[in-house]
This record gives structure tokens, sequence and C-alpha cells, in this order.
């Protein structure tokens, strides 16, 4: 478990026991899983009383709202460091494709938060909609195509691509892709692989 906040080092002292208390909980998440998590147990995990939280948030569910907000920034984050770096809108899909993954692999536990606040919303949040980490994906898929696709199409090909990523984020860890994870040179070399042979936007590529 980890270590709480002594007096000392409360962060609400300084006017952000709000983000205090979602960092907590993300502690709380990835060391002890989602069933540790409690408004007491965050509260006790920042250093602050008990009743401390519920200045911020009505209950755990509007809590874990907020850590899923902060992981699709997190998200947004990394896709644009990734797409910055590819020369090419061919090497931005990929790229963003292994970043995706390599989010989800590297924060399990916020990963599916964000994706459990998400699943029974009438909408997508807000921050894959309109704008953020799934723009992102929307924008490239864009650019390869010239423009010319239409909204439904362009729209659908985001979906196909959103949809690979969360699969092979799913699937990453299976003991079966050991061995070509071994033969192209390590994880990362697979995922950059395997994004390069999906092959899913040839009709797009043809305008």
């Amino acid at each position: 478990m980890t270590q709480p906040a002594t007096a000392d080092t409360r962060p609400y002292h300084h006017g952000d026991l709000s983000r205090a208390l979602v960092e907590a909980a993300r502690r709380i998440l990835e060391t002890e899983g989602p069933a540790a998590l409690s408004l007491r147990a965050v509260a006790r995990e920042a250093g602050v009383s008990p009743a401390a939280p519920y200045h911020h948030f009505k209950d755990k569910s509007e809590l874990l709202e907020a850590v899923a907000h902060e992981g699709w920034m997190a998200l947004d984050v990394a896709l644009t460091a990734a797409r910055a770096k590819a020369s090419d809108s061919n090497a931005r899909m990929t790229s963003l494709g292994v970043a995706y993954v390599c989010f989800a692999r590297d924060n399990p536990a916020l990963y599916r938060v964000m994706y459990d606040c998400s699943r029974d919303k009438d909408s997508l949040p807000d921050q894959m909609k309109e704008e953020g980490a799934y723009c992102q994906v929307r924008n490239t898929i864009d650019e390869r195509s010239g423009g010319t696709v239409s909204p439904i199409d362009l729209e659908l090909a985001t979906i196909a691509a959103w949809c690979a990523g969360h699969g092979l984020a799913e699937m990453i860890g299976f003991k079966q892709f050991a061995p070509l994870k071994e033969a192209l040179g390590g994880e990362e070399a697979f995922l950059r692989a395997v994004f390069e042979h999906l092959g899913m936007f040839a009709k797009l590529d043809q305008g």
C-alpha cells in the first residue's frame, strides 16, 4: 500500500485538494485495484480528513469521472507527442496506434476507468468527440485522404482505427505474441509492425 501524505505535505493547504484527491485515487487504483477505492481510502491516501473529499465529489462515481477525465487528457498528451515525431500521415497513424497501446499498457487501471465511465453514456465523452485523442486520429485519417472522404466514411474509419487500437491494447499481454515480439526486436517493434499491416485505410487512400 502506498504511504499516505503527511500533515506537512498535505496538498490541500495550497488550494489544490481536488487534484490531490484525483492523484490519490489513481495511486490506489494502480497499486490496489478498484475494489480498494473509496472516498475514505482516498482521503487517507491524500492525508486529509474523511470529510474533505465531499467538498469536491459527492460520491465515488463523481471522483471516478474526474479520474477518467484526467486519463483522457493524459492520453491526448501521449498521442500529441507521438504524432509530432512522425514525418508523414502514414507514419502518424502508426505512431498514434503504438502510443495508444503503450498508454493502455502502462496505465492499466486508469485505462479501465476511462472506458468504464464512458460505457453507459448516450454519447462519447467530450474529450473523445470534439477534441483530444479521438479527434487526433480522425484528423490524421482526414489528412491521409486529402480531405476527400464523406463525413460518414471518415467517422467509420476513425471508429475502425480506434477499435483496432483498443483491441490490441486488450491483447498486448497475450503470451502467444512473445515469439513475434522477440523476432521483431521487442514489444514496440511488434506493435508498429501490426499497425503497419492492418491495411484498413486502403479505401481512403484510393480517394
